[in-house]
């Protein structure tokens, strides 16, 4: 690891000065707009439609979701380390994109179209086949814009191509029932259920054509190409001694639980704390375009501060927002629209910065005697994720029953307290967790530009 650096951006020999064009970083970003219009149904729509749609109980299905999110999981490092070993003729991720796509446009149609009497056999394997060809998609998704660019900040231009369509279709996807309500296109089925059968048609053709430009378009780097094979015990030991990466991974999981625990509450606190259930829609409509909105100041700011003080100062920023959050009550509308708004910006950063960050700190593997490990890395990172996604309901739900709470009027001021804290403080928390061990992250611009120095000396005697 380079000696670290107190100045977060000088030139070095070891960047690559020429950023990508326009109409290269469109074809690489927009596959994940209908992309994440797939995931997001299958934890908000999926269960009820299925129950309505086939009678199966409640629990069966939460049952079998929990065995397919699971395995959906475990697959995800062997999905990361097969890509990296694919062979580059025809280019590792390129392939398992092209891989991908019959596998998530098949699941995806059998999957969102339910009918009556179906099984839980029927829901459980185009789900885990689903899952599947969605972390196949992914992972060689955002391996391939790591790999693109090795410049610290045009990183950055990378990430946001991808993550501010991701936030878009989910935008969508949220939305797409009470819009077809409106027009009057749901027929005898519920919101829900028409929006996953719209999804089913419109998702798996634009998916293909945006993956097919994606294929086309964007050039493949041919990273480490050379890079001599080793053996599983010397790889686990130069992910054990990147230090930058375990930073990075440890701030990322309890960010991701600071998000994700306000996110699981969020309707229970505008409706039950609030009061106002039919502003729900609009209020994540303004999180997430303000979101987006704060991409540019977040950019702007790391290339002049670096990444990981950027971010830290987004997440300190919503956690002092998120302070006075439980001070609101029933029709505190423009309190909480101001929250949203603040907080939206400041969730700008965790869109770009974190993924950004890490790609730089898989070429600390790679500078180490890594052969070119982008895949697993991002694999291990989906994993932590998703491990986050899962722990955030249990804390959330078991402490609100603690606290007797109900999903329902008449309860307690206490329980509705207990509820405003764990929407709001118990975030701020693991937020700060976050922020502390980012204090120890020394990888800079300048650092990292000395690894891409070596790296690109390397290749070279190569």
């Amino acid at each position: 690891m380079p000696a670290r650096s107190t100045s977060p951006r000088s030139p070095s020999p070891g960047r690559e000065p020429s950023p990508l064009a326009l109409p290269v970083l469109v074809a690489y970003g927009l596959p994940a707009f209908p992309a994440a219009m797939l995931g997001y149904p299958v934890v908000l729509f999926l269960p009820t439609v299925y129950a309505v749609e086939t009678g199966l109980a409640l629990a069966t299905i939460g049952v079998v979701l929990t065995v397919a999110r699971l395995w959906d999981v475990v697959i995800d490092p062997a999905i990361g380390w097969l890509s990296d070993r694919t062979l580059q003729r025809t280019g590792r991720r390129r392939s398992w994109v092209a891989l991908a796509l019959p596998v998530v446009m098949g699941a995806t149609w059998f999957l969102f179209q339910p009918a009556p009497g179906l099984g839980w056999a029927y829901l459980l394997f185009w789900s885990m086949l689903a899952y599947s060809g969605w972390a196949m998609l992914q992972i060689a998704h955002q391996a391939w814009g790591a790999e693109l660019s090795r410049d610290y900040d045009e990183r950055n231009r990378i990430t946001a191509a991808r993550e501010i369509p991701t936030v878009l279709g989910i935008v969508a996807a949220t939305g797409l029932p009470a819009m077809l309500a409106q027009f009057g296109l749901v027929g005898a089925r519920s919101p829900e259920a028409a929006a996953l059968a719209a999804l089913a048609w419109f998702v798996p053709p634009a998916l293909a054509i945006l993956a097919v430009s994606l294929i086309v378009v964007v050039p493949e780097p041919r990273r480490d190409a050379a890079g001599s094979a080793i053996g599983w015990r010397a790889g686990l030991a130069l992910i054990r001694d990147n230090r930058p990466f375990r930073r990075l991974m440890a701030s990322y999981v309890f960010n991701a639980l600071g998000n994700t625990v306000p996110a699981t509450l969020f309707l229970m606190f505008v409706t039950y704390r609030l009061e106002m259930p039919d502003a729900a829609g609009a209020f994540l409509l303004i999180y997430f375009l303000c979101a987006v909105a704060g991409v540019p100041l977040w950019t702007a700011l790391a290339r002049r501060r670096g990444k990981h003080r950027s971010w830290s100062a987004a997440i300190v920023l919503s956690c002092v927002v998120f302070a006075f959050v439980p001070l609101l009550g029933p029709g505190d509308l423009w309190p909480y629209v101001a929250v949203l708004v603040i907080n939206g910006i400041a969730f700008g950063a965790d869109l770009v910065l974190p993924g950004s960050m890490q790609a730089d700190v898989v070429d600390v593997d790679t500078a180490a005697g890594g052969p070119g490990r982008t895949g697993l890395f991002f694999a291990l990172w989906a994993m932590a994720t998703k491990l986050a996604l899962a722990l955030a309901p249990g804390i959330a739900f078991v402490a609100l029953d603690v606290a007797g709470f109900a999903a329902g009027p008449g309860n307690a001021p206490g329980a509705l307290l207990t509820l405003a804290l764990l929407y709001a403080w118990a975030p701020i928390g693991f937020k700060l967790i976050a922020v502390a061990l980012l204090r120890g992250y020394d990888l800079t611009a300048d650092a990292q530009a000395e690894l891409a120095a070596r790296i690109a000396a390397r290749d070279a005697a190569r």
